[in-house]
Parts: structure tokens; C-alpha cells; sequence
């Protein structure tokens, strides 16, 4: 026979297996509208077979995006997007199994399980970024609270397919080859949509919080509403009812949430940063947030992207007159500086008149343009972007360098931290190599490495991968009050170590002179160069140093 007999309800009795088929009714015929009854439906089997093969398409483009949207915010948290990646991937995907098997007993009330299925995975898979930006602002639970919500979210897919499977039987017998086939086809390309539709449509319109606010959403209407329709007569009434009164329930509560997401998102920033926050946006690349404390003292603006402080107004002097001015005591009449797009490594090279050109290349075009405008930064670069001898370029370094045909006489590296692996390909020996080609005769490198004193392997990997790249380097450090030790190498391809020492014409400085610069070579014992393995493009170490060594400081 055609259709398997519904759960609850009347119905009409089993035909008997010996009695002839009714014409018309083979599997391979098209089938004609059907009465109401259990196991019945009130449209043509073709059409509502696609309909639940579209409800499968939208699932997974929803199944997708919780899972992107999970692995993108603990790389945006925390950082190391590998680890992120695996915990993610890896939990769900043995979740997914999990739910699969402890689907079997439902199949016998499909349509039920089904609804309450979808409703749940729309419920948790919505509100899920939402949950663990809570548990890491407020809880510090962050990797707990990732697990569990990555098996919660991975069990409720890993059910959806013995369920749809059944539904989709439950319209016309098929052979189980072809009914998997048609399933995973449509299940496949709805994740083809969903992971596209993440990085290009979700995430820069709505931001993580509302995108899968509204995923849910979408997941709510697709797995609940469409198969409630199609199997209503399977389902008693009572049950019928509930499950409505559950589908608007989930959507109220995604709903609301919704509303509130913003104010929440405000608080939520707001407790991770000690200080008031005065600007916040996320763009493609990252999360920019700068903060502003008004005190008795001189006012304190930061700088934080992913959460990283980049500078602090009350001493970001220290840090960019010993990031810039011990190299510039070389050749410099064209200076090229990676990164740096606040522009506070520009405003001291651009101190030197014989500065010909300086070229600056940065990623995010929304850095550049708070440099440009936000009146606060615009005042401590000293307006550099608007000196005629810069020229900025809006492009990833690393791939940029890989094109490069002119030559500079300084190069000048401020890149973040490599605490995950897409920055830490712009601390590899290979980086350093095309920076070393892209130098013209007698030109010379500075790199900031990170903090000696709470990273000394990180450090000292950087000063070794910047070494195996073919320069003589000469390793630095001096105090920075917001960061505490740090740490920088002038590199030289020349063959000798460079000279740690200050121009002859060099500007008037507050905090750098030869004696810090004399000073600034010496390391203690418990922070001197230490055993540590080379940074590549293949084996990123710097991941694994920078994840132990900050975790414990």
C-alpha cells in the first residue's frame, strides 16, 4: 500500500495485502489528491513531497549557520578559529549521531516528533550566540557553555533525517536508495545556502545575535508550520493544538529576543570592558571597540579589536617611538608599514622631512576610516593620512607582498598578536621572506613580537622565524605601562646585526634616548632566548605558544 496509517486518530482499516491495487495508485503513477485521514495529505503527493524536501533545504541552511555562527564567535571571543573550529565540529557531529539513533523510537509519531524537533533546534539554535556571549561576558564559561549548546544543536539535526525520512515515506513508498538520495540532495544544497549566506547576507546586515535569532525563525516556520499543514490530519486535536500553541511560543520568544538583542549586546560588551565604551563596531574582518575614561588625569581612549588592546592614549608614545624610531635611524626615505591602521606608527614617520613616501596597508577599510574621522584618533595620529607623501592600501598583507614589485628602505610590521592562524601566517618565515625581498639595498625590518616578560616563547619564536627568513635581528624591550613588557626585533638581511640606536636628526622624543635604547637589549635570565620551534605557514607554533603562555599569564 501507499501510505503507512497515521498515529492517532480514526482512520480508514489496512486494505488487504491480496486484494488488487486500485488503478493509478503504483508508485511510479502520479498520485491524485487525497482525502483527509491519517497519513493522508490534502494535496497531491508530488507536491507535497516537495514541499518537505524544500522543508529539509531550509533546516539545513539552517543546521549550517549555527554551526558557522558558533565557530565564528569563539574565534572572535577567544581567538585560536582552529580550536574553535574543531570543539565545534567535532562535538556536533558526534551529537548528530547521538540524536539520530535516539530518533528511532519517534518514528512511529513522526509528525509530532518532527514539530517538537524543529521547534526545540529553532529555539536553542537561535538564541545559542545569544547564551554564550552571556556565559562569556558574565559566567566565564565560555568553552562549558560551547560544548553543551554544540551537543544540543547537534543531536536535534542529527534527528531531523530518521524523522523526515519517515514523512517523506509516509507521502509514497520509495526504495530507500532513492528516498536517501532525494533527502541528502535537497539536505546538501540547503547547506550550500546556509554557509553562504552567513559571511555574505547575515552576518554583515544583522550582526551574530540577530542572524541566528532570525535563522530560528526561519527554522520555526520551515520544520514546524509546513509539516504541521501537510500531516494535520495525523495528528489529534488536542495535540494539534498544543504543538501551534508551542510554534508561537518559540517564535514570540525568538521574537522578543530579538527586540531586546541590542540592548543586551550593549551590556554584554559593556562587561568586558573596564572602561565606558564610546564607539563599537563590527565589521567583516573583525570587532572594533574603543572605550574612553574621563578622570582627574588625562584622558584614557583604548583601542580593542577581537577584544585585544591595541593602544592606550595615555602611553601609546612608548610603544610607537620604540616600534619606529630605532629603525629609522637607517635608510628611509620610503617606508612601508603592514598593519598599523590607526595610524600612530605613521604619525612618527612622518616626523622625518627626508621621508619621501610612506605606503600603509591595513585589511580593515573601516579602520582606516575611523583613523580618517573619529576626531579622537584623528588628533593623536596628528592627521597623518592627510599628508601627501602617504598613499594607504586596503588589502591583506600577506597576499599583497606576494605581488609586490617595489622596494622599500624601511618596512615597519604592526600586525596583532598571532593568537589564531590568520594572523599567525603574518608572523611566519615565509611572511618574513617576501618582507626581506620587497627591501632595497641596506634596508632594514622592525617587527612587534609581543611581551617578553607574560610570552617569552612566542617572543623569542618570532625573533627565530624572523632569523630562519635570512636576517641578522636584534631583539628589544621596554615597559609600556598598558601592555607591561614588550617586546620588538630590528632585523637587518645585511648579514650583521643592526644597531639599536636613535637618528642623528631624530625629533624631539618623551620617552625613547640611547640610554633606554642601551638598556632595551638587556634581557633577564628568566626571559632570555629560550628553546622554541620556527613559525610557518604549516606549522603556525605561535598558536600553541600564544594560546599557553597568555591563558596562564
Amino acid at each position: 500500500m501507499d501510505e503507512a496509517v497515521g498515529p492517532s486518530g480514526p482512520g480508514p482499516s489496512a486494505p488487504d495485502p491480496s486484494a488488487p491495487e486500485p488503478p493509478g495508485s503504483g508508485a511510479a503513477s502520479p498520485e491524485p489528491s487525497r482525502p483527509d485521514g491519517p497519513g493522508r495529505t490534502r494535496v497531491p503527493a508530488r507536491l507535497a513531497r516537495a514541499l518537505i524536501l524544500a522543508a529539509v533545504f531550509t533546516c539545513a541552511a539552517c543546521g549550517l549557520v549555527y554551526e558557522l555562527a558558533l565557530v565564528a564567535l569563539g574565534s572572535y571571543l577567544v581567538g585560536n578559529s582552529v580550536t574553535q573550529a574543531s570543539i565545534v565540529l567535532s562535538v556536533m557531529v558526534f551529537a548528530m549521531g547521538v540524536g539520530s539513533l535516539a530518533a528511532k523510537p519517534l518514528q512511529g509519531r513522526a509528525v509530532v516528533a518532527f514539530a517538537v524537533v524543529e521547534g526545540a533546534l529553532a529555539l536553542i539554535g537561535g538564541v545559542s550566540v545569544l547564551a554564550l556571549y552571556a556565559a562569556f561576558a558574565w559566567l566565564d564559561l565560555y568553552v562549558p557553555a560551547l560544548v553543551v549548546v554544540s551537543f544540543a544543536v547537534g543531536a536535534l539535526i542529527g534527528a531531523e533525517i530518521p524523522l523526515l525520512m519517515t514523512l517523506l515515506q509516509r507521502i509514497r513508498k520509495q526504495d530507500a536508495g532513492s528516498a536517501v538520495a532525494d533527502l541528502f540532495a535537497a539536505d546538501y544544497v540547503g547547506a550550500l545556502l546556509g554557509g553562504l549566506a552567513f559571511p555574505f547576507l547575515l552576518l554583515p546586515a544583522f550582526g551574530h545575535i540577530k542572524g541566528a535569532l532570525l535563522v530560528g525563525v526561519v527554522n520555526a516556520v520551515a520544520g514546524m508550520a509546513v509539516v504541521l499543514w501537510l500531516f494535520r490530519r495525523d495528528v489529534g486535536r488536542v495535540a494539534r493544538a498544543a504543538l501551534a500553541l508551542g510554534m508561537v511560543a518559540v517564535l514570540g520568544v525568538l521574537g522578543g529576543t530579538y527586540a531586546m538583542a541590542d540592548g543586551f549586546e550593549v551590556s554584554a560588551r559593556q562587561a568586558l570592558y573596564s572602561d565606558p565604551i564610546a564607539l563599537s563596531e563590527r565589521t567583516r574582518y573583525q570587532e572594533i571597540v574603543i572605550t574612553r575614561q574621563a578622570g582627574l588625569g588625562p584622558s584614557d581612549l583604548r583601542l580593542f579589536l577581537n577584544g585585544d588592546l591595541q593602544f592606550s592614549s595615555v602611553d601609546e608614545y612608548r610603544y610607537h617611538e620604540s616600534l619606529v624610531h630605532p629603525l629609522m635611524s637607517g635608510p628611509h626615505g620610503r617606508v612601508l608599514v603592514l598593519g598599523g591602521g590607526d595610524g600612530l606608527a605613521l604619525r612618527e614617520v612622518l616626523r622625518y622631512k627626508d621621508v619621501r613616501s610612506a605606503t600603509l596597508v591595513e585589511l580593515d577599510p573601516e579602520m582606516l576610516h575611523l583613523a580618517r574621522t573619529y576626531r579622537p584618533i584623528v588628533s593623536l595620529n596628528d592627521r597623518s593620512f592627510e599628508d601627501p607623501r602617504v598613499r594607504t592600501v586596503e588589502a591583506d598583507a600577506f597576499s599583497w607582498l606576494r605581488g609586490l614589485t617595489e622596494r622599500f628602505d624601511a618596512i615597519i610590521v604592526d600586525m596583532p598578536d598571532p593568537d589564531d592562524v590568520s594572523t599567525a601566517k603574518l608572523y611566519s618565515v615565509e611572511f618574513y621572506g617576501m618582507v626581506r625581498r620587497a627591501l632595497a639595498p641596506g634596508g632594514r625590518m622592525v617587527v612587534q613580537s609581543g611581551s617578553p616578560y607574560f610570552a617569552p616563547k612566542s617572543f623569542w619564536s618570532i625573533e627565530k622565524s624572523i632569523a630562519a627568513a635570512g636576517f641578522a635581528t636584534t631583539p628589544y624591550h621596554v615597559d609600556v605601562p598598558s601592555f607591561g613588557d614588550w617586546g620588538f626585533v630590528l632585523a637587518s638581511p645585511a648579514g650583521t646585526a643592526p644597531a639599536l640606536e636613535l637618528a642623528a636628526g631624530v625629533p624631539g622624543l618623551r620617552f625613547l634616548d640611547g640610554a633606554v635604547l642601551q638598556a632595551a637589549t638587556v634581557f633577564p635570565k628568566d626571559r632570555r632566548s629560550r628553546d622554541v620551534e620556527v613559525n610557518t605557514l604549516v606549522h603556525p607554533r605561535l598558536v600553541e605558544y600564544e594560546g599557553e603562555e597568555w591563558k596562564n599569564s
